[in-house]
Order: structure tokens, then C-alpha cells, then sequence
């Protein structure tokens, strides 16, 4: 049977005026599926670029966002038996996530281990994961490597400078002026990415062994000019430069940077190399490096930064308020069944 609901929902591509938060009815699951009551979401640069209507493949309006659902088990559909209700799980949703309710796909549903914050685990589904395979798989940093990390103060850019510290790398990156102090806290040498003085400044150090850049477009250049004659590697990801600024791109857009940036080690003799780094919940190494995020969580090894907790009503605001939201890490939302989970453990 169908259960009431209440969801965010982007009726059209467009500007925050498309957003709003709906009363609906979510169907059982499906043959393979298992419905999840919800506590936690995350609200990042997907959410704007997806109601731009520029997200790479996505679906067409009307549409619910939330990339990441944390939550726990409430019913099984037919066939779907790995799970027990009341299983606390979270799962790379894509689509979905803010909402009280959704229906996933068991296989790729995954166990959140005992002891660790809910927010932060939501955190870490998406954006840890992201930083981790940068860092660890592609980047393949070392002790004493150099490397830049655009948006420092951001959701993967704050994961990318703690993970690069534990390899023992030194970490140079941008960020906003008012986020110095925690940033240089943390251990990072933030600069400004407008008055361009961090371009010199790292060609003066011989470049950065690794610059993960998520804005695209022109930022490429400018990265790949930084970077080390010493096998420096420009890893793009995101894409979200037009989330920030405000002027979206369309989707051939977003690919032909994209090709512009592989194009680039392609070159004879080209002393660099250049990746596009994606997380999908399909790939071999998704559930093992979400793991190890976890892992490092629970131990206490390093520092999961929330920026701002709002409320499923509190979606429309947000997309009004991204580009002026202060403070380092990711924005969770936070679903109404959380307060009485947690109050209940």
C-alpha cells in the first residue's frame, strides 16, 4: 500500500521560483526495493545544477532531489530479504533523498555502522567518497607532495584537505577570505581565487603535485598552469563553477570541458596528466572507500564538517541562499523522524 508523504519538488528547469515542498503519496516498493524512513539528506552544487536542468543525464522535471538518503528500514518489498526494519542503512540515492519516505534499490543499500554521527555519515556518502578516491585512487598522493584544492572551505574541497593531510602532503588551495583562519587551523594555505596571486605563488614552489579542481570552464586552465613538471595531475570533478556564480551552463557544455580537460595529456611529451573524477554507486570501489570513510569517522581521525543543518521546508530557501552560505564542510538536511531516532538511542 501507499503511505502519505511529504517531498521536495522541482516542477521545471529554472530559478528557485520552481522549488517547493509537497504532500504526496509514495507507493510500496517495488520487486527489489525497500522503503526507507528518512533522517538525514544532503543539499550541494547537484541540487542547483539539477533544477538548471544542466545535472550531466539527469531526469527531467518534476523531479525530488537528495543524492544521499540515510534513514532506516521500514518495509521490504517482494523478493528483498537482506534487510531487516529497523536497519539503520544509507544509500547513494541520486535522486530522492528529501523526503520522508523513499523506495531504493536493496543492492545498492549499505549498513551505517554503529558510533557514528548521522549528519556526518550523510556527509560522508557523497562527498567523502568523492575526496577518498581522489585522493587515495587517482591522485595516488605521498609524503611531501604539494597539492591545490579549489573551494578548501567546501564539502569535498574541507574532505580533500583532511585526507591529503594524513598522506603527509602540504595542501595550498582557495577559498573565501572569511574562512582563512579555520581553513590555516586546519593546517591549509588558502588564498583568494579572484586576485589570482595563488597562480605565481605556486609556480614560484615548482607547482602542486595534484590539483582537483570542480569548477571547470576557464579554472582549468589556470589549474593545469600551476601545475608540477613532476607527474602533476589535474583531477577535475563537479562541475560546479555555474552553481556558484550563478550562470548556468547546459549540459554540452559541462562535456565539452570536460573533453577539453582529457584532451589536455593527450598532447606528445606532455609532462602532466589530466582525470575527470566521478562517484557511482555501481562502481567496484563505491561500498569499500565509503567504508573506509566511515572507519576513519568512527576512530576519531578526522573531522567531518557539517556547514549548516536545515529542514526539508527550509530546501526552497537554500536554493535561494547557496551562493551566500557561510562556514566550511556540507549542508545536511535534516528530516523530521530524526529527532525521534536519535532521542530513542
Amino acid at each position: 500500500m501507499s503511505i502519505p508523504n511529504r517531498k521536495v519538488v522541482i516542477s521545471a528547469a529554472g530559478g528557485p521560483e520552481v522549488v517547493s515542498v509537497q504532500d504526496s503519496e509514495l507507493p510500496a516498493p517495488k520487486k527489489g526495493e525497500v522503503r526507507v524512513k528518512l533522517l538525514y539528506s544532503v543539499f550541494g552544487g547537484s541540487d542547483i545544477n539539477m533544477r538548471n536542468g544542466t545535472y550531466p543525464m539527469q531526469e527531467k522535471a518534476p523531479l525530488t532531489t537528495g543524492y544521499v538518503s540515510v534513514g532506516v528500514v521500514d518495509l521490504n518489498g517482494k523478493d528483498s530479504h537482506k534487510l531487516q526494519p529497523g536497519d539503520l542503512v544509507c544509500c547513494l540515492s541520486v535522486y530522492g533523498g528529501q523526503q520522508y519516505y523513499t523506495n531504493l534499490p536493496e543492492p545498492f543499500i549499505v549498513p551505517v555502522p554503529k558510533g557514528i554521527r548521522l549528519d556526518q555519515a550523510a556527509a560522508m556518502v557523497l562527498d567523502w567518497t568523492t575526496a577518498y578516491g581522489m585522493a587515495f585512487r587517482t591522485a595516488k598522493l605521498q609524503k611531501g607532495h604539494k597539492v591545490f584544492v579549489h573551494g578548501l572551505s567546501g564539502s569535498v574541497g574541507n574532505a580533500l584537505l583532511q585526507l591529503c593531510k594524513i598522506q603527509g602532503a602540504e595542501v595550498y588551495g582557495t577559498a573565501s577570505e572569511s574562512q582563512f583562519d579555520a581553513l590555516r587551523a586546519q593546517g591549509a594555505h588558502p588564498f583568494v581565487y579572484t586576485n589570482k596571486d595563488w597562480i605565481q605563488a605556486m609556480k614560484d614552489m615548482g607547482g602542486a603535485h595534484a590539483v582537483f579542481d570542480p569548477l571547470g570552464f576557464e579554472s582549468f586552465d589556470e589549474s593545469w598552469s600551476i601545475l608540477s613538471r613532476d607527474n602533476g595531475h589535474l583531477i577535475g570533478y563537479g562541475s560546479n563553477g555555474a552553481s556558484l556564480n550563478g550562470k548556468p551552463r547546459s549540459q554540452a557544455a559541462a562535456y565539452a570541458d570536460i573533453a577539453k580537460l582529457m584532451a589536455r595529456k593527450l598532447v606528445p611529451f606532455c609532462p602532466f596528466n589530466a582525470s575527470f573524477f566521478y562517484v557511482d554507486r555501481t562502481q567496484s570501489t563505491f561500498v569499500p572507500e565509503l567504508l573506509k570513510c566511515f572507519d576513519l569517522q568512527v576512530k576519531g581521525e578526522v573531522d567531518v564538517k557539517i556547514k549548516k543543518t536545515i529542514s526539508l521546508e527550509e530546501v526552497p530557501q537554500m536554493h535561494k541562499d547557496w551562493t551566500k552560505t557561510k562556514g566550511v564542510g556540507t549542508v545536511v538536511v535534516k528530516l523530521p523522524y530524526a529527532d525521534e531516532y536519535l532521542g530513542g538511542r
